[in-house]
């Protein structure tokens, strides 16, 4: 994997232009393997510290309510909020392991960092020390898009944006805020496609986030046979093969 990167990083926090990678995924990494992750924040704890031991709570609460619906959130001590959410189609014991995972890598990525946030392709788990929900979260983003250009790359993109644009319409109505689809692409190739928001946002916020990825999709990935962008609030994915099991 080559990784790109046209971002700056703040004394405080990432900005919000894309970090960009360039990613084969017909050759991905060993399956379990973090897709991305930021440490958010330059303010570290120290050892012994409260935040330290109230972070310990607040994976462990996490860890415990979120596979049985896919999403949790909440708030340890005074200035400790977390959320971790599951692919929508993810089983119970999938997301389980995918969130234990989560929160011990995150610690070791981001060892005594105060926010940080670490993507799987089964789950994402973010904390801060500044609440955040039902904010939209655009500064947290990163692009991964298939080596492998289409033959015909206008038509492509438009069918692209279509599927994801109706997708998008499915999902913010949704109790999951989850959706997962496919349409005939020309040369008798099916086109799949997969959006999803976090649930701590409202349901026009969740189309909100979600209708900004998918304009920025030239961007990123025009052209490409799959691509996805994903932010700490929402992600859109397509692809010319399943993007999950039914």
């Amino acid at each position: 994997m080559i990784i790109y990167r046209f971002a700056t990083m703040s004394s405080s926090k990432i900005d919000s232009s894309f970090f960009l990678v360039t990613f084969a995924f017909v050759i991905q990494t060993v399956f379990g393997d973090p897709l991305f992750h930021f440490c958010s924040s330059s303010e570290n704890f120290t050892a012994n510290d409260p935040y330290e031991a109230n972070l310990n709570k607040l994976m462990g609460y996490l860890d415990y309510q979120t596979p049985s619906t896919g999403f949790g959130k909440g708030a340890a001590g005074e200035n400790l909020y977390g959320l971790a959410l599951c692919r929508g189609d993810v089983s119970i014991s999938d997301c389980k392991s995918c969130v234990v995972d989560a929160s011990i890598e995150i610690r070791k990525r981001c060892p005594n960092k105060k926010a940080a946030i670490i993507w799987y392709d089964h789950c994402l788990l973010k904390y801060s020390d500044k609440e955040f929900f039902g904010q939209i979260d655009s500064q947290n983003k990163f692009c991964l898009w298939n080596f492998q250009s289409v033959s015909r790359p206008e038509p492509f993109n438009e069918k692209t944006k279509a599927l994801l644009s109706q997708l998008a319409n499915k999902a913010y109505v949704t109790p999951k805020m989850y959706a997962v689809g496919e349409m005939l692409q020309f040369e008798s190739k099916k086109l799949y496609g997969l959006t999803q928001c976090t649930r701590d946002l409202s349901m026009n916020d969740c189309k909100k986030c979600l209708d900004g990825i998918i304009a920025e999709l030239p961007r990123c990935c025009g052209g490409k046979e799959g691509g996805r962008v994903v932010t700490g609030s929402c992600n859109i994915r397509y692809e010319l093969y399943p993007i999950v099991t039914e």
